[in-house]
């Protein structure tokens, strides 16, 4: 018996050990695995490519440092955050609310919900000269760029979302005698969050690129103007220095929006981790 339960005891030791060597890599590692290798084989490859048609990720950084240390970058950020940052929380004010109408309301959805995904549809930067056209080369327009370009994922995904919830937690508390609102705000938005922080990571590459399409079109201005102006004097590492730095305010974003989630939703977060096991 004694030796019996020995080996068992062995048995088990042996399989926690087995389980640990097993554990997978953290993700923040195999992230950072992945650029260094990227970055690395950037700067092989880019080193042979004629500086006009491309760049490198030394030469980028040093013309990061000198719009850096002259301030040119610190102002152009500045320009372009203002109507980015002010566009897509008035598209996220807006559009949330929208979307919950038209999915919880019939008549909402049958008199609303043919234009927003008409919207959805449209190239709205053929809209861009009758905006202009609208309210100038300022700063209203690039805000309402933004706006209109980042208004339509959230909407149409809180839509959906709304239209998912499970219409048996509907009827439970209807049963229960639960006026609307406490349904809306029990039920239905808890059930619809995941859906609403979908479209608010959508919108954030959409109003990304709404913004620099209003400093091309309107007043050359911000990060686009960095960007126009270093490919007019063929300075390509200039020319990505802005363009990497949308790509890190992207991704920042998308990382807060998911902090967010977390925080509010966090069995929504359990449920994912339990998916990907």
């Amino acid at each position: 018996m004694v030796d019996i339960a020995n080996r068992q005891q062995k048995t088990a030791a042996a399989a926690e050990t087995e389980t640990a060597e097993r554990k997978p890599l953290p993700r923040w590692v195999i992230t950072l695995a992945s650029i260094a290798v990227m970055l690395v084989l950037w700067e092989i490859f880019g080193r042979r490519v004629n500086p006009v048609f491309g760049s490198y990720p030394t030469a980028i950084a040093a013309a990061f440092w000198d719009l850096a240390v002259t301030g040119q970058l610190w102002s152009a950020l500045y320009d372009s955050l203002r109507p980015f940052l002010l566009g897509y929380a008035l598209a996220i004010l807006i559009g949330v609310p929208l979307g919950l109408l038209i999915g919880g309301f019939r008549v909402a959805e049958a008199a609303l919900g043919i234009y927003v995904t008409a919207g959805y549809a449209m190239p709205l930067v053929a809209l861009v000269p009758l905006l202009i056209l609208w309210l100038g080369l300022g700063f209203a327009v690039k805000v309402a760029v933004v706006f209109l370009m980042a208004l339509f994922p959230i909407c149409i995904n809180t839509w959906l979302g709304v239209v998912a919830v499970p219409k048996t937690l509907i009827e439970v508390g209807k049963s229960f005698v639960a006026p609307d609102i406490v349904i809306l705000r029990r039920i239905v938005l808890p059930a619809t969050l995941p859906y609403i922080m979908a479209g608010i990571r959508l919108a954030v590459g959409r109003a990304v690129v709404a913004m620099v399409i209003a400093e091309f079109f309107t007043t050359i201005s911000g990060l686009g103007a960095v960007i126009i102006n270093s490919a007019n004097n063929f300075d390509t590492a200039t020319m990505f220095v802005p363009i990497i730095i949308l790509m890190v305010m992207a991704i920042g974003l998308n990382w807060l929006i998911g902090f967010v989630e977390r925080t509010v939703a966090p069995w929504q977060a359990e449920i994912a981790g339990r998916d990907r096991e």
